[in-house]
C-alpha cells in the first residue's frame, strides 16, 4: 500500500489544526466543568505518599490535550486511507476522559472512575495502534498521554481503595 501525504494549502492546514485543537480542547473544559471543586475535593482524601499535587493536574493535561490535539491533525495529513476509523478511536478516548473527571470529582463514584479510566487506558491503546498505522509520529505524540493514564489509573485505584466512605 502507498500512503502519500496529501497535497493541502497552508491555509486549510491551519484551520484543521485550529478544529482539533477546539474539539480536543471542548473535551478538556467538558472534564474541567467537573473539576471545578477537585483541588478541595482531593484535598480531604487520603492519598499516597507518591500522589502528585492537585496543582499539578491542570498543566500536566493541558500538554498533554495540546499534543493529543496535533496528533489528531497529524493523522488527517496522511492522503489515504481515510482518517475516520482513528479519529472515532480519539474521539471515544475524548470522551471516556472527561466522564471520567465527572465520575470522580463532581460525583465521586470511585469503581466507576476506575473502570473508567480502564477503559480510558485501552482506548488510548487501541488509538496509538490506529494512529501509528497512518502515522508514526502521531502515535508517539499519544504516548505520555498514555503514561499518565497509567499513572493516574494507579492513583485512581489506590485513592478509591483509601477512601471508601467518600467514594
Amino acid at each position: 500500500m502507498n500512503i502519500i501525504i496529501s497535497p493541502r494549502r497552508p491555509g486549510r492546514a491551519v484551520l484543521e489544526l485550529a478544529g482539533w485543537l477546539a474539539v480536543t480542547g471542548a473535551a478538556a473544559a467538558l472534564g474541567a466543568l467537573a473539576s471545578v471543586d477537585a483541588a478541595s475535593f482531593y484535598a480531604q482524601l487520603d492519598r499516597p505518599a507518591w500522589a502528585p499535587p492537585s496543582w499539578l493536574f491542570g498543566p500536566v493535561w493541558s500538554v498533554l490535550y495540546l499534543m493529543m490535539a496535533v496528533a489528531a491533525w497529524r493523522v488527517g495529513r496522511i492522503g489515504t486511507p481515510s482518517p475516520r476509523p482513528a479519529w472515532l478511536l480519539y474521539l471515544a478516548q475524548l470522551a471516556l476522559n472527561a466522564l471520567w473527571s465527572w465520575l470522580f470529582f463532581a460525583w465521586h463514584l470511585g469503581a466507576p472512575a476506575f473502570a473508567c479510566i480502564v477503559a480510558l487506558w485501552l482506548m488510548m491503546v487501541a488509538t496509538i495502534v490506529s494512529f501509528g498505522r497512518r502515522e508514526r509520529l502521531a502515535a508517539i505524540l499519544l504516548w505520555p498521554c498514555l503514561a499518565w493514564v497509567s499513572f493516574a489509573g494507579a492513583l485512581c485505584f489506590a485513592i478509591w481503595q483509601r477512601n471508601p466512605a467518600l467514594l
